[in-house]
């Protein structure tokens, strides 16, 4: 049994009404909604003539159309606007933040990306109820991105966005109940970003970098990181007891960003090469005077701490000016190791594991550089044979074979 009848669900009525002005006639809409809102919209200008009516007129026909399929929707649970939550956008994205970060445990480097954009977002959409987001809202926000800048946003960065204010609204979806998740409806921008095209440096390039270096340690680092492939974080949190000389290995089992220690990014630990040259480096680098134990840092900062990442990336790019080579990014040295790995490689599966790729496609990148020298011998050879199999069709089938 329901209260009394003000807090009785109703079922969902309305009505178009034609209004006379100055301008010109137009039409309205009103309908209740299931818990007594009244809604009151206007649709458009009226269409009097006789004919088609231009796009954006109503006849009282279209008009009632549109507020018969406005009624299902209510009926559905699926109108924007339905569930009224008290909860602005603000509050939502707060509590995604808390959800990725608490709940989902996402790497401190992701969440720091995901603060960037929560920011960005908020700023735009902020004191809006949650309820009222719709995908026009969010068409017209995304068409104006990058307003004023110098540099227009790509729609890679435009997508990461999106794909951002996607997660906060599907959280507010299942906190709240809304009935939809309007950024599901705003489709992704196609983008130009080509995975196969990135900055690497040759062998020789790298050890002018190594050499160019401010230190010792750092240019160790830098050649560990060109030809093993590991990531700036996994560099900073790698130990003593990990680098493996007599079999010729390091293992990858922690990494360290914004100030936390964390599992790789794949979540998973791996093992890669340890080649004579890097062995070399870390080996003269194992005759220092402190912090060679198996539990202390490799790459140590001040008395033996973990090292600041955003000052090692200044010290690179510096490196990179001193030894008159092209700018690129700290990263990109792991893309030098992918770019020679590959060449080395029993199989793209092999380099996967090298890499700690969780999927294969984004190691695929890497096959555009792999020798293929051999490869028109090898399909001269496969077509040559297929070509005397199919010489003599007599020999090539039965007469069992119609």
């Amino acid at each position: 049994m329901f209260g009394p009848e003000s807090t009785r669900p109703q079922r969902p009525s309305g009505h178009v009404f034609r209004v006379d002005r100055k301008r010109g006639p137009v039409y309205y809409a009103k309908y209740r909604l299931p818990d007594g809102r009244q809604v009151q919209k206007l649709l458009g200008p009226a269409w009097t003539e006789r004919g088609r009516p231009p796009a954006g007129y109503f006849t009282k026909r279209l008009a009632e159309d549109w507020l018969r399929d406005t009624l299902t929707e209510v009926r559905r649970g699926t109108l924007p606007g339905l569930v009224r939550t008290g909860t602005t956008f603000a509050d939502a994205a707060a509590e995604w933040l808390r959800y990725v970060e608490h709940d989902r445990a996402v790497k401190p480097s992701t969440l720091v990306e995901y603060r960037s954009a929560t920011k960005q977002l908020v700023t735009e959409f902020g004191e809006l109820p949650v309820e009222d987001l719709t995908a026009a809202h969010i068409e017209v926000w995304r068409s104006r991105l990058g307003e004023g800048r110098a540099r227009p946003l790509t729609n890679r960065t435009r997508n990461k966005l999106l794909t951002v204010l996607g997660g906060i609204m599907e959280r507010a979806r299942k906190v709240h109940g809304l009935s939809s998740n309007p950024a599901r409806e705003v489709e992704k921008l196609r983008e130009r970003y080509d995975a196969t095209h990135f900055e690497f440096y040759s062998p020789e390039e790298v050890h002018a970098l190594a050499r160019a270096a401010a230190s010792d340690q750092d240019g160790a680092i830098f050649l560990t990181a060109a030809f093993t492939g590991l990531r700036r974080g996994e560099l900073i949190a790698l130990r003593w007891r990990d680098v493996d000389f007599e079999r010729s290995s390091i293992r990858v089992s922690g990494s360290y960003a914004n100030g936390q220690l964390t599992a790789p990014k794949s979540g998973h630990g791996r093992v890669v090469p340890l080649v004579p040259e890097v062995a070399a480096v870390l080996a003269q680098l194992g005759q220092r005077r402190d912090f060679v134990s198996d539990d202390d840092l490799v790459f140590p900062g001040e008395l033996g701490s973990y090292l600041d990442g955003s000052a090692l990336r200044r010290r690179f790019a510096a490196a990179c000016v001193r030894a008159g080579l092209r700018p690129i990014r700290f990263h990109d040295l792991r893309h030098t190791f992918g770019t020679l790995a590959v060449r080395g490689a029993e199989s793209i599966i092999e380099l996967q594991n090298w890499l700690g790729h969780a999927e294969v496609r984004t190691t695929m990148r890497y096959t555009h550089y792999r020798e293929q020298a051999d490869a028109a011998a090898r399909l001269a050879k496969a077509f040559g044979d297929d070509q005397s199999l199919a010489a003599d069709p007599a020999e090539a089938s039965s007469p069992t074979d119609a």
